[in-house]
C-alpha cells in the first residue's frame, strides 16, 4: 500500500450554524459543497484547505460529548500549517479566539500553539 496524502478529516459539530461560521469566516476554509441529509436530520459541509485537503463538517441531532482533555485516547487534535503563526495568531483575536502561549517544538525548532473550535477541539497553529 502507498499512501499518497491526507484527503479529509471529518468533525461534528454540537451547533452546525456556529462552527460553519467558525470554520469559513475566522478559519476561512473555502466551502465546496454543503447539503441536508434529511433521512439523518443532518448536514454535511465540504471545506477546502488551500492544498486541497478537506474537513467534513457534520451536525447530528444530540451528538455525545467527546472526551478531549486531560488526554484520551483516540485521536488527538487537528494541526494547520501556517506561514507565520503572529499573523494567524492575530486573525485568531480579532474574532475572539484565545490561543495558548507560544511553543517551540523542541525536535524541529518550529513554533505553535493551540486553540480550541465551538466545540473545544484542540486545534494546532504549526508554523513553517
Amino acid at each position: 500500500m502507498r499512501i499518497e496524502g491526507l484527503h479529509h478529516v471529518a468533525i461534528i459539530a454540537s451547533d452546525y450554524a456556529r462552527s460553519k461560521r467558525f470554520y469559513t469566516e475566522v478559519l476561512g476554509l473555502r466551502v465546496v459543497a454543503e447539503h441536508f441529509r434529511a433521512e439523518r436530520d443532518s448536514w454535511k459541509l465540504d471545506l477546502a484547505l488551500p492544498d486541497g485537503t478537506q474537513l467534513e463538517l457534520f451536525s447530528f441531532p444530540s451528538p455525545p460529548p467527546r472526551v478531549s482533555r486531560p488526554e484520551a485516547c483516540g485521536l488527538r487534535h487537528l494541526a494547520l500549517r501556517v506561514a507565520d503563526i503572529d499573523a494567524a495568531i492575530a486573525h485568531l483575536q480579532t474574532h475572539g479566539v484565545t490561543t495558548e502561549p507560544v511553543r517551540v517544538d523542541e525536535y524541529t525548532g518550529h513554533r505553535f500553539t493551540f486553540f480550541a473550535d465551538p466545540d473545544d477541539l484542540p486545534l494546532e497553529l504549526y508554523e513553517l
